[in-house]
């Protein structure tokens, strides 16, 4: 009898909650397929500016020399504990000095760290992964299998695999969307937390609804919810969307060469290779946004370009601020990929507080 009196008393609730999800998935279908057709008007123009390029991307058989460059590391593969993928990471510096991992965004790779690899290997154990779904890593076809807690286990197997007690974690974009959740529930394994250019996912979701000019910069999480068609708009005149993205004046990556822009493009060419990058967005709206605080270990370090200055109290909490550190800077949002030529650090005129360099 209690149960039953239970289930009735929960039933509006539950009702409540199903037609809230429908409307909720019904707002992102509609904006989707306006985001669709814009997409669809880009590429096109694309395709009819550039013929020769085709509408479908051209496979690259043969890496570019750059993804080899000895100096950046060594490549090496770890089998996960949990799910038995393979990961792609590459590794450089001291074996016995602590672990630095650091974890990309899209539209990228472990390349988008080839700098910090060069400069903190005399120091640390550092490695950069291709996250799953990316590069050589394994990419499951499944959405389910790219949900944020299959993520977060993906991490610390790494972590642990790599015969480590806890890390230094670097992130940056999606990267960073992994390490805030990462980073509260598992912060024994997170001795510092480094991230660039990106809020907690609650605070930009909440952001973006407070400042309707960022909800619709960010048109392209609702076009990739679509199946395939996203796959098929990204790849058209040979990746020209991701080509400009990559090398857009102010949010591309400062003085990308051709041959390192190959080195992105080589991994999203390959068949499938869009698919789990974009099955990371797909799961956005799968979960409510999950509550984040401070457990990032013993500092913090947060390096803002811009973008969520007008955030800065909610990014930061007053609860946590004593152990944490932000650094504001203006230029590109990738800048991880801006080389720095002097002291890196706030005094660093030229990376920190100006464009690129």
């Amino acid at each position: 009898m209690p149960e039953l009196v239970v289930t009735a008393l929960l039933a509006p609730s539950r009702l409540t909650l199903k037609l809230l999800r429908a409307f909720m998935w019904s707002l992102v279908f509609s904006a989707a397929l306006v985001a669709a057709a814009v997409y669809g008007c880009i590429a096109l123009t694309h395709v009819l500016c550039r013929p020769r390029r085709g509408c479908c991307g051209r496979p690259r058989r043969t890496p570019p020399a750059c993804l080899s460059d000895p100096t950046l590391g060594e490549h090496c593969f770890l089998t996960l504990k949990s799910s038995g993928l393979r990961l792609h990471y590459v590794s450089a510096g001291r074996g016995n000095g602590p672990l630095m991992l650091f974890l990309h965004g899209f539209p990228e790779n472990w390349f988008s760290w080839r700098y910090q690899l060069w400069e903190f290997q005399s120091h640390f154990h550092v490695v950069a992964v291709d996250l799953r779904g990316y590069g050589s890593s394994d990419a499951p076809k499944d959405v389910d299998c790219y949900t944020i807690d299959l993520l977060m286990t993906d991490i610390q197997d790494v972590i642990l695999g790599l015969g480590y007690p806890k890390c230094i974690l670097v992130s940056h974009d999606w990267g960073a969307l992994l390490a805030w959740n990462f980073s509260i529930y598992y912060p024994s394994l997170v001795e510092r937390l480094v991230v660039v250019s990106a809020a907690p996912m609650s605070v930009y979701q909440d952001y973006s609804l407070r400042h309707i000019g960022q909800f619709f910069r960010s048109n392209y999480v609702f076009l990739f919810q679509l199946p395939w068609l996203p796959e098929k708009l990204l790849s058209m005149s040979d990746f020209q969307i991701l080509k400009t993205t990559l090398t857009h004046r102010k949010r591309g990556i400062p003085h990308l060469t051709p041959n390192e822009l190959e080195a992105f493009l080589y991994d999203f060419s390959q068949p499938g290779g869009l698919t789990g990058p974009l099955n990371y967005y797909r799961n956005i709206f799968r979960s409510w946004p999950r509550p984040h605080c401070c457990c990032g270990g013993r500092r913090t370090h947060i390096l803002n370009w811009g973008w969520w200055r007008p955030s800065a109290a909610v990014l930061c909490p007053a609860g946590w601020r004593p152990t944490s550190c932000q650094v504001w800077g203006t230029g590109s949002h990738r800048a991880t990929q801006r080389k720095c030529t002097s002291t890196c650090g706030p005094s660093c005129k030229t990376c920190w507080t100006s464009g690129p360099c």
